[in-house]
């Protein structure tokens, strides 16, 4: 086993150890901890073993951090309402 994979495996069980312990500010501390040591490890764990291992990353830690990707959808989804243009 490679030592992005390792690392991966690692990410996965503190983010679940985290989800675990109670917090005054609904873990959004600890899902931005989360995303800025996730994503080099999923750049690191692409270049290693491509980009199918890296999307399966990409897609597990979405659905370990779903809250923060449903509110940066929300996010994008209202910042593209706002910048139609008039209709043709």
């Amino acid at each position: 086993m490679s030592l992005s994979l390792v690392l991966a495996c690692f990410w996965f069980v503190i983010a679940n150890i985290l989800a675990m312990t109670p917090s005054k500010d609904f873990h959004w501390r600890n899902a931005y901890v989360l995303i800025a040591v996730g994503i080099p490890i999923i750049g690191f764990a692409t270049t290693q073993h491509g980009p199918w291992v890296g999307l399966l990353l990409l897609a597990g830690g979405c659905s370990v951090l779903r809250w923060p990707v449903i509110y940066c959808a929300r996010w994008l989804r209202r910042g593209a309402s706002r910048h139609r243009g008039p209709a043709e």
